[in-house]
């Protein structure tokens, strides 16, 4: 019997990797799954089987929790990056880790080919493909919603039942879901319709801000050069900080967004995000650089923030461009130390109050009362020099 070569799939246990599953099984290849575990939950050992009774020859399942949150989404933060200045890129920032150590695993596996289940108009095919061309130029990579014959969602369903392949997605509940420790998304269905207000089942984790306690809760988060360590003064390691701001900003309404996205590929979607403690640890994180960052090293890293954004958003991740810019974000960091007090009330993240042992703020020089030492006589001369150059 003819040996099949092999293929790697990037498998995540939804509708498009699960049919894919089969039809790379028709086109003659032996299908090892690999599954990356960023956090999304139970759903990883449910999906492992399904994906063996379709006919996979192998499961892998990767932990990549922790290197996921101290390697990815933490120098994201520190950098202040969201993507159009609201999304977290909790999916964009998951796509290179997962592509890098699947190229691992089809080394190992002496695969030929290596395949994930985007579509052409997403951004997550750059995200895998750009990597895999860095990092593996010679591995054969195999896009089949891209290239197959099914059109819709509707279509991959029905072939699904054709199959047998048990799926979870139906032609009523037809979301597109992500989920993992730093956000949710979702689209399709109902919010392809901008006019569509998120029905109340788009959410997955964070309830309604207008069912949300009607007592607000605050919370301290101190930050040892910009990385986030402790809660009201308790250390925790990263993946438990982050899962008990999740529970704490999900019960409080927080960190919802709903916005119109502009796609790497030139159109714009619309996409619904889910991203608790993640706004909590912006807010605090940006409240406290405005407190020991100087003005000019401020307004040259807000640039870098948003240009960080788009090359994560771009999937250039491992390129020497990210490298130099978290040299730089690493040296700013150096200062962003202390402690912020947040008040979590109906989806609202407030600063309270902020601390650091290295804070720029110098009372004597901001106050209006006794021991001011500012020399007011010293404005009018600074006054005339800035207006100079506008003078006729």
């Amino acid at each position: 019997m003819e040996k099949k070569e092999k293929i790697v799939l990037a498998y995540s246990g939804g509708l498009d990797t699960s049919v894919a599953i089969k039809w790379l099984m028709d086109k003659g290849y032996d299908v090892v799954c690999y599954m990356a575990d960023v956090g999304q939950g139970k759903d990883v050992e449910n999906a492992r089987k399904r994906a063996l009774s379709i006919g996979a020859s192998k499961c892998i399942v990767a932990d990549l929790r922790e290197r996921f949150i101290k390697e990815y989404v933490f120098p994201t933060l520190k950098a202040g990056a969201k993507y159009q200045g609201k999304y977290n890129m909790a999916t964009s920032l998951s796509r290179p880790i997962i592509a890098a150590d699947m190229i691992e695993i089809a080394k190992k596996e002496k695969a030929v080919a290596i395949a994930h289940g985007c579509t052409g108009k997403g951004n997550d095919q750059v995200r895998f493909e750009v990597t895999f061309h860095i990092k593996a130029p010679n591995l054969k990579v195999i896009a089949p919603v891209r290239e197959w014959e099914l059109k819709t969602r509707e279509d991959e369903i029905e072939y699904a039942k054709k199959h047998n392949i048990p799926i979870e997605q139906t032609k009523k509940k037809i979301f597109s879901i992500d989920h993992n420790l730093w956000g949710t998304s979702v689209e399709g269905g109902s919010l392809e319709d901008p006019c569509n207000e998120p029905a109340v089942e788009t959410y997955i984790t964070i309830v309604k801000p207008e069912s949300a306690p009607n007592k607000a809760e605050y919370v301290t988060v101190t930050f040892k050069k910009g990385i986030p360590i402790a809660i009201n003064g308790k250390t925790y390691e990263p993946l438990v900080l982050i899962d008990k701001l999740n529970k704490m900003g999900a019960k409080h309404g927080i960190g919802r967004v709903d916005m119109i996205e502009d796609r790497l590929v030139g159109i714009k979607s619309r996409e619904i995000y889910e991203a608790p403690a993640s706004e909590i640890l912006y807010s605090a994180h940006t409240s406290l650089e405005e407190l020991v960052l100087d003005r000019e090293t401020r307004r040259y890293k807000d640039d870098l923030s948003r240009r960080y954004a788009e090359l994560v958003y771009y999937g250039l991740w491992f390129t020497p461009l990210r490298e130099a810019f978290d040299a730089f974000i690493d040296k700013t960091s150096e200062r962003v130390n202390g402690d912020v007090k947040l008040k979590l009330y109906k989806g609202q993240v407030i600063v309270a109050g902020r601390k650091s042992p290295d804070s720029r703020y110098q009372l004597k020089l901001a106050t209006y009362g006794e021991g001011d030492v500012f020399d007011q006589s010293l404005a009018k001369g600074f006054i005339s020099l800035w207006a100079m150059p506008y003078k006729e």
